[in-house]
């Protein structure tokens, strides 16, 4: 009866540890993915809020240096793919990264517990797991600044009309060239511009 019973202290204990490592990795996976969506929602929201600012090169620096997004917005994507992978957000949930670039971190806890009843007080304990995704801006770019010398004109009467905004031919994108002609623009897409990764 004592082997017996040793042997079945042990499979308990195996089916706790395996139950246990089991959440642990669903409770991984879901912080790694809440972080990516995070982070891709704000690369998109950068890409977007460039093109409203794309005949206006001075405030360029302000979406692809990957800075001009709302967090609000990317931590709600986070919180939708958590409750996709059967967790949610938890603790400091979803915050921006302030140190080390842009990106942000969430921390998400599992819905599901390590345990059952068949082992008393593991029924009640859930996983929990942090994420970072970062944003890397992958583009450079030598705008064109208009001259601030006035052109003269054969007569005071007559008004210059403004210049139309010249493209920008050095806008270089991880090795790939792209030229914004603003009549007709060919422009790269949000993972061109940007790249999101996992934090080591």
């Amino acid at each position: 009866m004592a082997v017996v019973g040793g042997l079945l202290f042990l499979a308990f204990a195996y089916f706790v540890i395996g139950q246990a490592a089991v959440t642990r990795n669903g409770a991984q996976t879901a912080a790694d993915a809440a972080a990516l969506a995070a982070a891709q929602d704000a690369r998109d929201q950068l890409r977007d809020g460039w093109l409203q600012v794309l005949s206006d090169p001075t405030q360029w620096d302000r979406f692809l240096g990957g800075k001009e997004y709302v967090d609000i917005s990317a931590c709600q994507q986070a919180a939708t793919f958590a409750a996709r992978n059967e967790a949610e957000l938890w603790g400091d949930g979803c915050t921006r990264v302030l140190a080390g670039g842009e990106g942000f971190r969430v921390t998400v806890r599992t819905k599901g517990t390590v345990g059952s009843s068949i082992v008393p007080g593991t029924e009640s304990q859930h996983a929990m797991a942090t994420a970072e995704a970062l944003i890397e801006p992958r583009c450079t770019f030598d705008a064109s600044e208009p001259s601030q010398e006035p052109t003269p004109t054969a007569s005071s009467d007559v008004e210059e009309e403004p210049e139309e905004p010249e493209p920008i031919v050095e806008l270089e994108c991880a090795g790939d060239s792209w030229v914004i002609d603003l009549e007709d623009p060919v422009l790269p897409s949000a993972t061109d511009l940007f790249r999101v990764r996992l934090s080591d």
